[in-house]
């Protein structure tokens, strides 16, 4: 894993004693979301898609810091939108340090050159920068030319800064594993901590809805690419859990962990989760947590949740994995993900069961975006 030792040390501590008092659910990386509104427009991107008025609306520093207070995950992920275009980005930050949080700024690194004096290096912050690949892949990810080559040189300079920096990637459809495999050799060359990686998951407002992967499909990718790698032998380091990693490429039947991964936006609390953004909002985490009916959600029980096997759903399952099998861990993280044989089974689909049971599965290909007349252009 592409983690210190003292943020694996703090998070193991953390995990250690809820499990201890007895907690089910807890917490282990909330995501804070302070504004929408982007300076791209991707194609995959299901956050955007807001009237201008939204877009336009910002945390402030203190919801930010009381939401983080009020939830006590370790870790702090902050995505968008494009969290650089806030201007009181570096006070939410300086807060989060301040309280020994393990923070990751998700950035496509258009505006990091320009912004990147108003941060200063620390073990607890770390510039996640947005790669989907490499120039050409990249780029027509964003939809738009030259990202890639800035993004490139913005992680160069905050790398000779001091900075902790990570590659933040998720997969698409029509994935080459090799054209993958030569993109994670290109990220490791930069001297970046790790790779985040997830499969493209589907969201139900995202432009675009033929980019998504489907789960047999994200798995047998994954394995493909780790194959590659390891037949080269390549040095790639991932800033997760090894068992999330043997997750994705197909060997363990997870459910997802929603609670692990709580978001908080200007809406307020998002239930149940991060992709899922049609469910409604909760005006406390405690309310959250004990008014979200949490059954009624993951894979085989709700179809909106059938095709996700994103980081923000399941990592937090594997950790939990990691601590309840730590053998089982330690064989993984040292032999790497099983590439071939059967793949684990996929979990039984429950809601047809049900008597308000009334969604039918249909394929990714086949899904259209709604009409929309603020279009997919506001983030510019």
């Amino acid at each position: 894993m592409g983690i210190p030792l003292i943020q694996q040390t703090k998070i193991a501590r953390y995990i250690i004693g809820k499990k201890l008092s007895g907690q089910k659910r807890y917490p282990l990386a909330m995501m804070l979301e302070p504004l929408f509104q982007c300076n791209l427009a991707c194609a995959g991107c299901g956050k955007i898609d807001h009237p201008k008025e939204i877009l336009q609306k910002r945390m402030s520093v203190e919801d930010a810091l009381r939401a983080v207070d009020e939830c006590g995950a370790p870790v702090v992920s902050i995505p968008g939108g494009e969290p650089l275009i806030h201007k009181e980005m570096p006070q939410i930050v300086q807060g989060l340090i301040a309280r020994e949080k393990f923070i990751y700024l998700c950035t496509n690194a258009l505006l990091l050159t320009k912004h990147i004096d108003e941060y200063t290096p620390s073990p607890y912050f770390t510039w996640s920068v947005h790669l989907d690949g490499l120039q050409e892949r990249h780029d027509a990810s964003v939809c738009m030319e030259g990202v890639f080559d800035k993004a490139v040189a913005a992680i160069k300079l905050a790398l000779s800064r001091g900075f902790r920096v990570t590659i933040n990637c998720t997969l698409f459809n029509n994935e080459e594993p090799e054209e993958i495999a030569k993109f994670f050799d290109f990220a490791m060359s930069l001297g970046i901590e790790g790779i985040t990686v997830s499969p493209g998951y589907s969201y139900q407002h995202a432009p675009r809805q033929d980019v998504f992967l489907g789960r047999t499909e994200s798995k047998q990718l994954f394995r493909d690419v780790f194959r590659i790698g390891r037949e080269r032998k390549s040095k790639w380091v991932f800033n997760q859990s090894s068992m999330f990693l043997d997750f994705i490429a197909g060997n363990q039947s997870y459910q997802c962990t929603p609670w692990s991964n709580p978001t908080y936006n200007i809406f307020g609390w998002q239930k149940p989760c991060y992709l899922l953004v049609d469910e409604g909002y909760a005006s406390s985490y405690k309310e959250l947590m004990e008014g979200t009916a949490w059954d009624k959600y993951g894979v085989g029980i709700n179809p909106k949740c059938d095709n996700c096997m994103a980081h923000c759903g399941f990592e937090g399952t594997a950790v939990d994995d990691t601590f309840a099998h730590p053998l089982k861990a330690a064989r993984v993280a040292t032999f790497g993900p099983r590439i071939d044989g059967a793949m684990a089974p996929d979990l039984p689909v429950l809601y047809g069961d049900r008597a308000d049971a009334t969604a039918i599965r249909i394929p990714i290909s086949a899904i259209q975006r709604p009409h929309s007349s603020h279009g997919t252009d506001v983030g510019h």
